[in-house]
């Protein structure tokens, strides 16, 4: 009898997370080449400060660029911001900050949640209803665990738990590791956008690092369109 084979998981799709937008023209102007050329299946948008009514109009201007394209927009925190914008759903830091957005997100956007500094919290978060968990991100000092910590964490959640991880990647050789981990999708943000031989080449790169590391050199699995995959949510 031959032994039963586990079905292959779909291939980790890009979320990608913005620079601080202070004047989205500039970034407006970029976004539509990116996304064209790489499965995107959502953007992270993150703001500088300012008032509601200004927020509001940065959000609205990247909504029309990013769901133009299949992509979901999602905010970092400003959960009170995403019905009133247009975005799909908001990034919150932390169990306190998912479980107070959750009544004004929930059912119909996307309420994701990082800042899970153990294991327990992680669970909480998707007991709580989180709509996936993210690993792996710098906190408030740029510290991160190590490249190995990270990848146990998410062979361990990807075995056991249902809601999508997200796993934060500051390179193309983490995004590879986070890929064959089970990560669901991989969040990058500055090595992209800081690229010196621009954002497109580093997406190429990172898409192939991605594919790489969910083993489909010899094609086996053919990815998911933004149709069929929808957003990270």
């Amino acid at each position: 009898m031959s032994p039963k084979v586990a079905p292959s998981r779909p291939l980790p799709r890009l979320y990608l997370a913005t620079p601080v937008v202070d004047d989205p023209s500039q970034l407006t102007a970029r976004l539509p080449a990116l996304l064209a050329g790489a499965d995107v299946a959502a953007v992270l948008v993150r703001l500088s400060h300012s008032d509601p009514r200004t927020l509001i109009s940065r959000i609205k201007t990247l909504a029309a660029v990013i769901q133009a394209d299949g992509a979901a927009i999602l905010l970092d925190g400003h959960a009170d911001l995403v019905a009133r914008s247009g975005a799909d759903g908001a990034h919150l830091t932390g169990i306190e900050a998912l479980q107070e957005a959750l009544p004004a997100l929930k059912p119909d956007r996307i309420a994701g949640t990082g800042g899970l500094s153990t294991r327990h919290d992680s669970m909480i978060a998707g007991e709580a209803g989180a709509d996936y968990v993210l690993f792996g991100e710098p906190d408030d000092a740029g510290d991160r665990p190590s490249t190995d910590a990270i990848a146990e964490r998410l062979e361990w959640w990807a075995e056991l738990f249902e809601p999508p991880c997200v796993c934060y990647a500051a390179s193309c050789e983490e995004a590879r590791i986070f890929a064959s981990s089970g990560a669901d999708f991989i969040l990058a943000g500055e090595f992209v956008w800081n690229d010196p031989r621009g954002a497109e080449t580093a997406l190429t790169e990172l898409a192939a690092a991605i594919r790489q590391g969910h083993g489909l050199q010899d094609g086996r699995t053919t990815p998911a369109t933004k149709a069929e995959g929808g957003a990270a949510g």
